[in-house]
Protein backbone atom coordinates (compact mmCIF):
# COMPACT_ATOMS: atom_id res chain seq x y z
CA UNK A 1 0.00 0.00 0.00
CA UNK A 2 2.60 2.57 1.06
CA UNK A 3 4.46 1.95 -2.69
CA UNK A 4 1.20 2.88 -4.47
CA UNK A 5 0.25 5.55 -2.30
CA UNK A 6 3.96 6.82 -3.42
CA UNK A 7 3.18 6.46 -6.95
CA UNK A 8 -0.18 7.96 -6.30
CA UNK A 9 2.29 10.83 -5.14
CA UNK A 10 4.33 10.75 -7.46
CA UNK A 11 1.83 11.16 -10.46
CA UNK A 12 -0.11 14.15 -8.62
CA UNK A 13 3.06 16.19 -8.45
CA UNK A 14 4.01 15.59 -12.22
CA UNK A 15 0.63 16.75 -13.22
CA UNK A 16 0.78 19.56 -10.57
CA UNK A 17 4.42 20.65 -12.04
CA UNK A 18 3.14 20.17 -15.73
CA UNK A 19 0.24 22.48 -15.33
CA UNK A 20 2.13 25.21 -13.84
CA UNK A 21 5.11 24.71 -16.54
CA UNK A 22 2.20 25.32 -19.42
CA UNK A 23 0.60 28.20 -17.33
CA UNK A 24 4.30 29.94 -17.59
CA UNK A 25 5.23 28.78 -21.02
CA UNK A 26 1.87 30.06 -22.72
CA UNK A 27 4.12 30.85 -26.50
CA UNK A 28 2.92 34.72 -26.42
CA UNK A 29 5.77 37.23 -28.07
CA UNK A 30 7.11 39.89 -25.10
CA UNK A 31 9.66 42.39 -26.59
CA UNK A 32 9.44 44.77 -23.12
CA UNK A 33 10.40 42.49 -19.82
CA UNK A 34 9.23 44.66 -16.89
CA UNK A 35 7.30 44.99 -14.22
CA UNK A 36 3.25 44.54 -14.88
CA UNK A 37 2.80 48.06 -12.95
CA UNK A 38 3.52 50.10 -10.41
CA UNK A 39 1.59 52.82 -10.57
CA UNK A 40 -1.57 53.46 -12.76
CA UNK A 41 -0.08 54.53 -15.99
CA UNK A 42 2.60 51.73 -16.35
CA UNK A 43 0.57 49.21 -18.29
CA UNK A 44 -0.13 51.25 -20.62
CA UNK A 45 3.18 52.93 -21.27
CA UNK A 46 4.79 49.56 -21.59
CA UNK A 47 2.13 48.75 -24.11
CA UNK A 48 2.99 52.11 -25.80
CA UNK A 49 6.65 51.13 -25.67
CA UNK A 50 6.37 47.43 -26.94
CA UNK A 51 4.45 48.43 -29.89
CA UNK A 52 6.52 51.83 -30.84
CA UNK A 53 9.81 48.93 -30.71
CA UNK A 54 7.85 46.38 -33.46
CA UNK A 55 6.74 49.33 -35.43
CA UNK A 56 10.02 51.19 -35.66
CA UNK A 57 8.24 54.57 -34.87
CA UNK A 58 8.13 57.45 -32.29
CA UNK A 59 5.30 56.40 -28.96
CA UNK A 60 4.19 59.76 -29.56
CA UNK A 61 2.85 58.42 -33.01
CA UNK A 62 0.50 55.97 -30.95
CA UNK A 63 -2.68 56.60 -29.49
CA UNK A 64 -4.47 55.00 -26.59
CA UNK A 65 -7.92 54.19 -28.04
CA UNK A 66 -9.16 52.06 -24.55
CA UNK A 67 -7.79 50.78 -21.48
CA UNK A 68 -10.48 48.44 -19.36
CA UNK A 69 -10.25 45.95 -16.90
CA UNK A 70 -11.58 42.67 -18.10
CA UNK A 71 -12.13 39.16 -17.43
CA UNK A 72 -10.57 36.89 -19.81
CA UNK A 73 -12.27 32.84 -19.69
CA UNK A 74 -8.83 31.21 -19.61
CA UNK A 75 -5.05 31.16 -18.81
CA UNK A 76 -4.65 32.21 -22.24
CA UNK A 77 -5.65 35.77 -21.41
CA UNK A 78 -7.73 36.19 -24.69
CA UNK A 79 -4.31 35.23 -27.02
CA UNK A 80 -4.36 31.08 -27.14
CA UNK A 81 -1.96 29.88 -29.09
CA UNK A 82 -1.92 26.67 -30.96
CA UNK A 83 -0.62 23.13 -29.07
CA UNK A 84 -0.17 24.92 -25.79
CA UNK A 85 -2.17 24.60 -22.57
CA UNK A 86 -3.78 27.11 -20.11
CA UNK A 87 -5.14 26.71 -16.82
CA UNK A 88 -9.06 27.10 -16.99
CA UNK A 89 -10.34 29.28 -14.58
CA UNK A 90 -11.34 32.86 -15.08
CA UNK A 91 -8.30 35.39 -15.19
CA UNK A 92 -8.72 39.39 -13.92
CA UNK A 93 -6.90 41.59 -16.56
CA UNK A 94 -6.90 44.13 -18.75
CA UNK A 95 -7.29 44.68 -22.47
CA UNK A 96 -5.61 48.20 -24.02
CA UNK A 97 -6.24 49.20 -27.32
CA UNK A 98 -3.60 51.42 -29.55
CA UNK A 99 -4.09 53.09 -32.52
CA UNK A 100 -1.01 53.82 -34.60
CA UNK A 101 -1.71 55.07 -37.94
CA UNK A 102 -5.20 53.47 -38.79
CA UNK A 103 -4.76 50.23 -37.15
CA UNK A 104 -5.35 49.23 -33.57
CA UNK A 105 -3.76 47.18 -31.89
CA UNK A 106 -4.56 44.66 -28.70
CA UNK A 107 -2.48 44.33 -26.01
CA UNK A 108 -3.61 41.54 -22.97
CA UNK A 109 -2.19 41.31 -19.45
CA UNK A 110 -3.35 39.49 -16.63
CA UNK A 111 -2.23 37.60 -13.62
CA UNK A 112 0.38 40.13 -13.06
CA UNK A 113 1.98 39.48 -16.25
CA UNK A 114 2.93 42.81 -18.40
CA UNK A 115 0.87 43.24 -21.36
CA UNK A 116 2.16 41.53 -24.52
CA UNK A 117 0.54 42.19 -28.37
CA UNK A 118 -1.69 39.80 -29.51
CA UNK A 119 -1.85 39.62 -32.93
CA UNK A 120 -4.87 37.08 -33.15
CA UNK A 121 -7.26 38.26 -30.07
CA UNK A 122 -10.13 36.54 -28.24
CA UNK A 123 -13.08 38.91 -26.95
CA UNK A 124 -12.85 38.33 -22.76
CA UNK A 125 -16.32 37.33 -20.70
CA UNK A 126 -16.62 40.70 -19.07
CA UNK A 127 -15.38 44.18 -18.88
CA UNK A 128 -16.12 47.12 -16.10
CA UNK A 129 -19.18 48.53 -15.42
CA UNK A 130 -17.61 51.89 -16.57
CA UNK A 131 -17.08 50.41 -20.22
Amino acid sequence: MNRSLTLLQRYLLCLLLAAMVSGCRDGQNKVMAEPAENGNGDLTAVAVRDLAHRLGIETGEIGVVRRVAVTWPDGSLGCPQEDKMYTQALVEGELIILRAGSQNYEYHSGKGRAPFYCEHPKKPLAKSPAE
